[in-house]
């Protein structure tokens, strides 16, 4: 990696782009030569420290001067990519914004993709690492007005190694018309095929001969000139292809839900389109996907791209919420940090459970996931339920705890634990789970939990009178530094006036010498 190269980018890209990058690293625990960010700031800015940590309200100087502790060749290589990537995303926005006038439906769900506050995080793709295929960001006007658009949707694996890979892709024009329906070779042991939620199992893929190089051939032929790439929280595919692509419309980002979260897929197709997409409990169907997304963004173009369409609420008996009693045994163990040995994760629990500890997912070089799989579910539940750490949801509104994990060096490792269904679901099971007898009203009725979020509640407030007293801390400190700055100026003002003074003295007395 070019590290002239790169400063060259860091210097043109703007702010905005830069804080983005520094709040990347932030959320992938990345750490230059000098530490993470609040490390390199307590070091960088002494007077305030990481007190004030936000990469949008530092100064370009500092993000700058961050950026460039990344001196390993992955670090430069991650920083460079992120940079190009989000530089990209901003040069295509302007453009777009440049030709509003003459903007078709099509291209606004573009902008309207590009500018939800998760694009930044979720499209920033790895594809500096070696077997991606990006396809050009031409600011050619004629190609930026394409409407031309292929929806597409992936199937993954679960390989020996951690990681996942792809073993089918479909794709669909706007007419419905398949473009692409292929089985790819994962090349590589698989462990898990996920054939409950893939419907692919080791016989459907006996035979496949095509590559992930292939596929992405056939797709940048089909993406070229400008072609909008569409699907359900899309960037997944992508980065099953390992194919990094600009003009895109996200399903999960340009329909609103009024709870803030991202819609499923099943729920969309029953709030907009009038169908479930598939029963409980039923594997997914790829091509029934991809025709999903590409027939929801056309009902989005044919009701007003703008207007609000109102979404069904999910509830317990919806089908995207409905989860096998066999994925309620688990737990999610995620954003473990690779230092961290996969068999210290049972400390998490106590001896009496036994847990199957089995690889979920591998982050190159940044974390990985595992599940925790118990007996039943109702060993998963308490085991949940006795974890002390911050109550939380995730993304899609699923809940889990943020636990410390003690490390043998002394330290401590922050981990996420994520339950695998919804509360509401869980809250309906609950009392089988917990054999409480209903029939006696007097009997008292423990909630663990609660007990957990008042005390979660206790540490939030005293968090907040930390951050007041610091923040007070360094408004007395400011306005301290003000007055000597001010008294300063007093006496520099006064030493000026005496230098003045005596200039004209001496002036008066070398006039006084020559009159003599």
């Amino acid at each position: 990696m070019d590290k002239n190269l790169l400063a060259n980018r860091v210097a043109a890209a703007s702010d905005k782009v830069l804080a983005e990058v520094v709040k990347l690293t932030q959320k992938q625990g990345r750490r230059g030569s000098q530490g993470s960010w609040k490390q390199f700031l307590n070091v960088y800015e002494r007077k305030f420290g990481s007190g004030f940590s936000d990469p949008a309200r530092k100064s370009r100087d500092s993000l700058v001067a961050f950026l460039q502790t990344f001196t390993d060749e992955d670090g430069l290589k991650f920083v460079d990519n992120v940079l190009r990537s989000l530089s990209n995303c901003e040069m295509l926005k302007e453009t777009m914004k440049e030709s509003l006038e003459n903007e078709s439906p099509e291209q606004r769900l573009v902008r309207s993709t590009l500018e939800h506050p998760l694009y930044l995080s979720k499209y920033a793709l790895p594809s500096y690492e070696k077997g991606w295929a990006v396809t050009k960001v031409r600011k050619k006007p004629k190609l930026l007005r394409c409407n031309k658009m292929l929806a597409v949707d992936c199937e993954m694996v679960l390989c020996k190694d951690g990681t996942d890979a792809l073993v089918r892709v479909c794709v669909v024009d706007a007419d419905l018309k398949v473009k692409l329906d292929e089985l790819v070779n994962p090349c590589k042991p698989v462990e898990d095929y996920r054939t409950e939620i893939t419907g692919v199992t080791a016989e459907v893929l006996d035979g496949a001969s095509c590559s992930v190089a292939d596929i992405q051939i056939s797709m940048k032929k089909l993406l070229s000139r400008g072609t909008i790439l569409v699907g359900h929280s899309l960037y997944n595919d992508l980065e099953a292809l390992k194919l990094d692509h600009a003009r895109v419309i996200d399903t999960s980002f340009i329909f609103k839900s009024s709870d803030g979260r991202s819609p499923s897929l099943n729920n969309l197709c029953k709030s907009v389109l009038g169908y479930e997409l598939r029963k409980a409990g039923d594997p997914h169907n790829c091509l029934d996907d991809a025709c999903a997304a590409m027939k929801l963004v056309l009902a989005k173009i044919e009701r007003g791209v703008d207007n609000y369409i109102p979404l069904i609420q999910p509830d317990v008996k919806d089908a995207s919420y409905n989860v096998p009693e066999i994925e309620m045994a688990k737990l999610l163990l995620h954003k473990i940090p690779v230092t961290v040995p996969r068999e210290k994760l049972r400390r998490l629990f106590p001896a009496n459970y036994t847990i199957e500890i089995k690889t979920h997912k591998v982050i190159q070089g940044v974390g990985y996931s595992v599940l925790a799989i118990f007996k039943n579910p109702e060993e998963a539940c308490q085991a949940f339920e006795n974890l002390i750490g911050s109550l939380e949801k995730d993304t899609s509104g699923r809940p889990q705890k943020l636990v410390a994990l003690q490390l043998d060096t002394g330290g401590s490792a922050g981990i996420r634990v994520r339950k695998m269904t919804h509360d509401s679901h869980v809250s309906q099971k609950k009392r089988s789970f917990e054999g409480e007898d209903s029939g006696d009203p007097k009997k008292p009725k423990i909630d663990q939990c609660e007990d957990h979020v008042k005390e979660i509640e206790r540490l939030k407030q005293e968090l907040k009178k930390q951050e007041l007293n610091q923040c007070d801390d360094h408004l007395k400190e400011i306005e301290r530094l003000k007055q000597e700055i001010k008294t300063k100026d007093f006496e520099i003002t006064a030493q000026d006036k005496i230098i003045t003074e005596l200039k004209r003295k001496l002036e008066e007395m070398k006039k006084k010498k020559k009159e003599r």
